[in-house]
């Protein structure tokens, strides 16, 4: 038995759907604990491709229990229309279940998150205007709605009653946009209620039951440690906690039945919308990436950033989550490569340092410290052994290994379940460093 966390090592977008969706195979039951729909998984299987939002991507194994927990903040109408999707491609979703305790996105936060973002004018943030942010920002003021208060008319009505006229002057006076009417507000929510009501559990109760009953349990963070509001790159961050202690809060368990944590890292690195990125290229080989790599975000459509690996992030990543090992995805996007680069280090104002900065000040003044490593110019796409790569892919791998001091216990080297070589199961495999052709060890402890 093993309950595992995986997280994101960069700023999201890291393949974490298919390493979820390859780990959720040995799990019986998968959590999302954090987020919302700003968050995308792609998942392919065989012909289908499936893009998830909230809904965990165990719920393409109809034997694993998949919980939306208490730290998501669920916008119902676009969970509905997923559900509708998977129904239509013929996925069972019994086994959902969603937090009771979990905050609801109204139409308040979406109005009022797309227009903030706009009258930031130069200093968007890049949200990607689902109402995420002002979700959150109710929780915290305490004045938001709950999972438990949609699943009751009289509590919904009560609480649209006085927000709603408080949301309607900061919509009318300081945005020029349309009151909203409170009943109207609730007889849709309430619609969206019955749909979603055979669905919602004592969260918490549930995860814990199953953690007594020896079950394995995955933990699946959205976006990335780089956009974690209390870690990441500051502002240019999400309004949640995606690291690994994020699991703990976000589904209601305490950290002693975390077992193991695995982050997911592309071979390079990308980013979605504002802030600094010092290994960023804006053509050539960015392009090349991004071509490759079919770039292109889940949720939003929106054209990724793309940059040689960056290791100085990655170290962070593995020192804030407790990470024991690691997934690598997209090898086979850098398989054209005559040469390949890997930031070991930052230069910052003419000073040298393997550390991340907390100032985004700093951050955006970073220089990257490059080594080239050479490339293999070969497909490594049929690759299923550490033994068919190419020997540069295995040395490039081996570096990044070193560099993050931290196994490797999967690459993927494609969208397809197939296109994975596992080193280690990390949920029922031993804790081991990944070994080379040769049977020695990448990293050696």
């Amino acid at each position: 038995m093993a309950n595992v966390v995986v997280i994101g090592a960069q700023w999201g977008d890291e393949g974490k759907g298919k390493i979820t969706d390859l780990l959720s195979r040995s799990a019986d039951v998968v959590v999302r604990y954090q987020g919302g729909v700003n968050a995308g998984h792609t998942v392919v299987v065989k012909d289908k491709t499936f893009k998830l939002h909230l809904i965990p991507s165990g719920i393409l194994y109809p034997q694993t229990e998949c919980i939306i927990g208490s730290g998501t903040v669920i916008d119902p109408q676009v969970l509905i229309e997923e559900l509708d999707r998977l129904q239509e491609l013929g996925v069972p979703t019994e086994n959902l279940k969603i937090a009771q305790t979990a905050h609801v996105t109204m139409p308040y936060h979406r109005m009022i998150d797309q227009a903030s973002e706009e009258r930031r004018g130069n200093h968007k943030i890049g949200t990607t205007k689902r109402g995420i942010g002002p979700t959150y920002a109710d929780k915290s003021e305490r004045t938001g709605v709950r999972i438990l208060d949609l699943m009751d008319a009289d509590s919904l009505r009560d609480i649209l009653a006085w927000t709603i006229p408080l949301k309607n002057e900061i919509l009318e006076r300081l945005y020029d946009l349309p009151p909203l009417d409170p009943e109207d507000v609730a007889q849709t929510y309430l619609q969206y209620a019955e749909r979603l009501r055979p669905h919602v559990i004592d969260a918490s109760l549930s995860i814990n039951d199953a953690v007594r009953h020896r079950r394995n349990i995955l933990f699946e963070g959205a976006q990335g440690t780089l956009l974690d509001l209390d870690h990441g790159t500051y502002p240019y961050v999400t309004s949640s906690n995606p690291i690994a202690g994020g699991a703990c809060i976000g589904a209601g368990v305490g950290p002693t039945i975390v077992d193991r944590v695995i982050g997911v890292a592309k071979a390079y690195t990308t980013r979605v919308g504002e802030g600094p990125f010092p290994t960023e290229m804006t053509e050539g080989v960015g392009t090349t990436l991004c071509d490759r790599g079919a770039e292109f975000g889940t949720t939003t459509g929106r054209q990724r950033r793309c940059g040689w690996f960056d290791a100085v992030i990655g170290r962070y990543a593995v020192r804030i989550n407790g990470m024991d090992c690691l997934a690598i995805t997209k090898l086979d996007v850098l398989d054209t490569l005559p040469e390949i680069k890997v930031c070991v280090a930052y230069e910052i104002d003419g000073v040298r340092t393997k550390d991340f900065p907390s100032s985004a000040r700093q951050f955006a003044h970073c220089k990257p410290i490059y080594e080239t490593l050479p490339g293999w110019e070969s497909s490594t796409e049929d690759c299923r052994t550490l033994d068919d790569l190419p020997k540069q892919a295995l040395n490039y791998l081996k570096f990044l290994a070193e560099l993050m001091e931290v196994p490797i216990a999967i690459v993927s080297l494609g969208a397809s379940r197939h296109q994975t070589i596992i080193v280690e199961d990390p949920i029922h495999g031993p804790k081991r460093a990944l070994l080379d052709a040769n049977g020695d060890p990448v990293l050696k402890k």
